[in-house]
């Protein structure tokens, strides 16, 4: 199914001057990898902090922002493990943790909004580690490791983007924070059923390309 995944050769092509850059530089792939993880955990924590005392505003632009960077950081440490060579068994750990661990924070750290259904950014968490946890044990059963849609990390970075562009724009024109909640957690509930197709399709395409 589309996923913005089947844009990463593109973005790709885009980074790859940088990415020799920093290899001559001797940045690692490891390196790229925690230190992106890092930066979503203190952003994360900091817009929780924030927002416990303060209405939407504008540093609420810097989780859209770093949700793009962060895919750059992401492409980037990719392109340093295949093309210049950086691959290692603990770098295999780093990149699969790392980001289920910063998704986990980015996406838990919108709880400090009230209009926010708790349970229900939980829920969406919850089974967005579980299509990256699928995807991880496509290989078990003989396939590659599956980036399927339609809510792929990439689709989720752009989703959780939009989401907190839409809080910050709504709060300039309205006060209604009833509307705001029936919106914003309509489109988790949407997002929710997206994930459970995308753990769907992984594992009938892994289970497909084992076959073959």
């Amino acid at each position: 199914m589309p996923s913005i995944y089947q844009l990463k050769p593109a973005f790709q092509n885009l980074l790859r001057p940088w990415v020799k850059k920093l290899d001559h530089l001797g940045v690692t792939a490891n390196q790229v990898t925690l230190v992106a993880m890092f930066i979503s955990i203190a952003l994360a924590l900091f817009l929780y902090q924030y927002y416990l005392t303060h209405p939407p505003s504008y540093l609420l632009l810097l989780f859209p922002i770093w949700m793009l960077v962060r895919m750059a950081f992401n492409a980037i440490d990719g392109m340093l493990a295949r093309e210049f060579h950086h691959q290692s068994k603990l770098g295999a750990f780093y990149n699969e943790l790392s980001d289920v661990i910063a998704d986990t924070a980015l996406y838990s750290c919108l709880m400090t909004f009230s209009f926010i259904d708790a349970k229900l950014l939980l829920l969406v968490t919850f089974f967005a580690i579980l299509s990256e946890y699928t995807g991880v044990m496509a290989p078990l059963v003989g396939a590659e490791r599956r980036y399927d849609g339609p809510m792929g990390k990439s689709d989720r970075a752009f989703a959780f983007g939009f989401l907190a562009t839409f809080i910050f724009v709504f709060s300039l024109i309205s006060n209604r924070s009833d509307i705001l909640s029936y919106i914003i957690n309509g489109v988790l509930a949407i997002m929710l059923i997206l994930l459970m197709m995308t753990i769907y399709n992984r594992i009938k395409n892994s289970i497909q390309a084992s076959s073959i």
